[in-house]
């Protein structure tokens, strides 16, 4: 009954993991970056700017792409604004 009980629910666990998989796949698409692009940045690692937190804009940017580093990571050129200054 036990060897029963694990089989079962390897096989629900198996089950479960292809059908989110499916469902991932379907609806997520990997962003294709290239030279020349315009991204925005997350601020949600940086501590460096002033005011509360939930104040701050989320994103900043947009930057251009000067390189691809790998599928997901490039080199963006950023100048300061002048409103920054």
């Amino acid at each position: 009954m036990w060897k029963r009980a694990c089989h079962t629910t390897a096989r629900c666990i198996a089950e479960a993991k292809e059908y989110n998989k499916q469902r991932w796949d379907k609806s997520h698409m990997e962003p294709e970056f290239k030279e020349g692009d315009q991204v925005l940045v997350s601020t949600t690692s940086f501590n460096n700017f002033k005011g509360p937190k939930k104040m701050r804009d989320s994103f900043v940017g947009p930057f251009t792409i000067i390189k691809l580093i790998g599928k997901n990571a490039v080199t963006a050129c950023i100048i300061p604004s002048p409103r920054s200054m």
